[in-house]
């Protein structure tokens, strides 16, 4: 969607979201609901697989735009794939909600769904250290533990475990791995569309980036993922 204008929160201070509380992380997310209500948004993506898991219940109803959770929206497209039997990789407090087994048996009661938490593997990528042998042991240990029980396919569920596909796909075949981004973008772009949200501009949209702490950091880690042009601009919330 090149026509419509993105504002984008990094939480860099209280990074990762994995390793927090429940409460934390409806704090958190609160006050960065509330700082893209003040700038008066149509939506709100939340691309965090740990905040959809465990704040998005509590907080959807509080704001007058819209929310689109990542695993929310992509449990039913996963849901009906046809296959038994599916794993799910992602932060422990992901996987503690069990956020994607609740989702997805809602619409398909007869998937087995295998969760499995990977703590290291975020500040892995966020240092850029996947390809150093001790970071490799500690993917691989997870990704073999995660093939005894024989999946079908495996969620990549955190935004950053896609970024070691590279690794993953040594030691199992790239088709068995689903990035859910691919499928969330797919469903917010058809939602919108279908509420008649979508931007009418012909040209093409802005960006502009927030963080919480070191926008230099930020930059410079975001890299990997995408072209930031500017440096991101300073928020305490």
């Amino acid at each position: 969607m090149p026509n419509e204008n993105y504002l984008y929160f990094g939480d860099t201070i209280n990074m990762p979201y994995g390793e927090k509380t429940k409460e934390q992380l409806i704090e958190f997310s609160d006050k960065i609901f509330k700082f893209f209500e003040s700038k008066g948004v149509k939506a709100v993506v939340m691309a965090c697989n740990t905040t959809s898991a465990t704040a998005y219940s509590s907080l959807k109803d509080n704001y007058n735009f819209k929310i689109y959770p990542i695993i929310q929206s992509v449990a039913q497209i996963i849901a009906n794939m046809g296959i038994k039997r599916v794993g799910v990789l992602a932060t422990i407090a992901t996987i503690n909600s069990h956020a994607y087994s609740k989702e997805i048996y809602k619409y398909n009661p007869d998937m087995e769904v295998l969760e499995l938490a990977c703590p290291q593997w975020v500040r892995i990528v966020e240092e850029k250290r996947e390809n150093e042998p001790e970071c490799e042991k500690l993917i691989t240990a997870k990704l073999a533990e995660m093939l005894w029980y024989s999946p079908e396919k495996i969620i990549l569920g955190c935004t950053h475990y896609p970024y070691l596909l590279g690794i993953l796909t040594k030691y199992a075949d790239a088709e068995k791995f689903i990035d859910p981004a691919e499928y969330f973008a797919k469903a917010i772009k058809e939602d919108l569309a279908s509420h008649g949200l979508l931007n009418p501009q012909t040209e093409e949209g802005y960006e502009k980036f927030y963080v919480s702490s070191a926008p230099e950091n930020f930059k410079n880690a975001g890299s990997m993922f995408y072209d930031i042009k500017t440096l991101p601009e300073l928020i305490k919330l």
